[in-house]
């Protein structure tokens, strides 16, 4: 199969690269940055992308290509910290930029190129760099520049060589897609024959391999990721193979074990368990105001739990499932090799337990190359109806990571009141559907105010509501002004325990989408 590789610096959005491409249709494969490429991959092999890294090419620890990438005489794409690498490396300049580049910016293009074939100038690209390029090598020609002159785009050695300044994998870049197809296919000369028709018959395949004999354990929240695991293990194997848990942990949605043990018992599973660990995982979590120890301890008691419920029941351990997704691993400073920084840690990814499984190969994770948007269409591909495939993502250590600071079962009774106002006010409006994710935080603070004529002092809930495709990077939504309003007047006024309400502003990058 015709194959664009991605070389892996540790750059946040590596994997969303290689996703880009295969939505193109032409298959995309992410490897270590410093390894070569293997054999398997080399007679189909069409180009090769460089991603991006918190590295700095100047510096002499920073991760460089192997030699062998520009001796298989494919195009190569560098792609931020990709591009720099390729410019240091061929005896140009790459300085700390004195303004750095964060955000959208316009670029616009100096000369026609296949690269921006049906790309329009000054179309809107999404930077994410402190470092810029100074002087190019010898013989490289400047393609586009952004809207501050910077370099956005270049060409070297008879366009065998090429770079991007900016992020076209992100869902905010304009043509950004355009752009990788361009290279897949215009330059690399690459036939567009992958689809998640086919992604499916790999991991079918792949998990019965892993599985063999054994009987497999998905912990399943109901939400969308363990859901499409859930319903691909059935697919893969016989039913009597595969075990359900779902495990209540005190910090789920209101109302939710109850919605995710109706809809769990009309799944077609034979073996499905519901465990009330409530009590556990509040006196665990009791006192603990670290996000890093929350999502540590959850990670730990829900491997714990597990392992107590297999023992008490007399079923053997066997295989473990997730609903692992890239962002969890990349996030978690997974990914491929190991370059990327940890941003927050999955209890899905980093509690020793897991990982320990992971080392062992007794880890089934079908989801793990792929981003929330890619996991609805298999979702779909599966047959899951809307209702499951579109819902809103929930964190796995649930509204531990909603509640800012010390978590009390009156916090969580409070989140959980505030969660369910805003969410239902949503769906009444139209609006659900138009947001990616949308939830409540309860802080950390009090605030003044008055009720009746008498001073009120309150808890403050925060709304959160974001647009994106993937979850890599994510805008604000814009409520209709009276919308917000009206739903913060619901919650302060059915909610004695809160004050005041507040609306979180901020994209990602530079903020993550949960607060915690």
């Amino acid at each position: 199969m015709d194959t664009v590789a991605v070389l892996d610096f540790g750059g946040q959005t590596s994997q969303l690269i290689s996703r880009r491409i295969r939505e193109g249709g032409v298959y995309s494969e992410v490897l270590p940055g410093e390894a070569s490429i293997p054999e398997r991959l080399r007679a189909g092999l069409k180009g090769v992308v460089l991603s991006g890294s918190p590295a700095s090419a100047p510096d002499p620890e920073a991760p460089r290509p192997h030699s062998s990438v520009f001796e298989l005489g494919v195009p190569v794409l560098g792609i931020c910290y990709g591009l720099q690498r390729i410019v240091h490396d061929g005896g140009g300049e790459v300085w700390r930029a004195a303004q750095r580049e964060y955000g959208r910016t316009r670029v616009r293009i100096r000369e026609p190129h296949p690269l921006f074939a049906e790309v329009p100038d000054g179309f809107l690209a999404w930077m994410s760099h402190g470092d810029t390029l100074s002087t190019l090598p010898a013989g490289y020609r400047l393609l586009a520049t952004s809207e501050h002159g910077a370099p956005a785009a270049v060409s070297g050695e008879g366009d065998r060589i090429l770079g991007l300044q900016f992020h076209p994998e992100v869902s905010h870049c304009e043509y950004g897609s355009r752009i990788l197809s361009n290279f897949a296919e215009r330059i690399c000369g690459a036939r567009a024959d992958w689809s998640m028709d086919r992604y499916l018959e790999d991991r079918i395949q792949a998990v019965r391999d892993q599985a063999g004999d054994e009987s497999v354990l998905l912990l399943i929240s109901g939400g969308v990721d363990s859901t499409v695991v859930g319903a691909l293990l059935l697919q893969a194997l016989p039913p009597e193979q595969v075990h359900l848990m779902y495990v209540d942990t005190g910090l789920m949605r209101a109302g939710e074990t109850e919605q995710v043990t109706e809809a769990l018992e009309q799944f077609g599973a034979e073996n499905l368990y519901i465990v009330d660990a409530r009590e556990r995982f509040l006196g665990a979590l009791s006192g603990v105001r670290d996000p890093e120890e929350k999502r540590r301890i959850i990670g730990d008691l829900f491997m714990t739990v597990q392992q107590d419920e297999l023992e008490r029941r007399g079923i053997a351990e066997g295989v473990l499932a997730q609903g692992t997704l890239y962002t969890d691993m990349i996030e978690s400073g997974g990914g491929v090799g190991d370059k990327a920084k940890v941003i927050k840690s999955h209890h899905n990814v980093r509690s020793p337990i897991v990982a320990r499984k992971r080392d062992e190969g007794r880890l089934i994770e079908p989801l793990r190359w792929l981003y929330k948007d890619e996991v609805r269409v298999l979702g779909r591909v599966l047959g899951l109806p809307e209702s499951v495939v579109d819902r809103h993502p929930f964190p796995g250590p649930g509204l531990a990571v909603r509640i800012v600071g010390e978590i009390t079962p009156e916090a969580v009774e409070t989140l959980q009141e505030a969660d369910r106002i805003y969410v239902s006010e949503l769906r009444k409006r139209g609006l659900y559907e138009q947001i990616w994710q949308a939830f409540a935080v309860l802080l950390p603070v009090r605030s003044v105010g008055v009720t009746g004529d008498s001073r009120h002092y309150g808890a403050v809930v925060a709304l959160r509501a974001v647009t994106s495709t993937d979850g890599m990077t994510a805008d604000v939504f814009r409520f209709p002004p009276d919308d917000l309003m009206e739903i913060s007047a619901r919650i302060t006024n059915e909610i004695p325990a809160v004050g005041r309400v507040v609306y979180d502003v901020s994209s990602k990058p530079p903020s993550t989408i949960e607060w915690e």
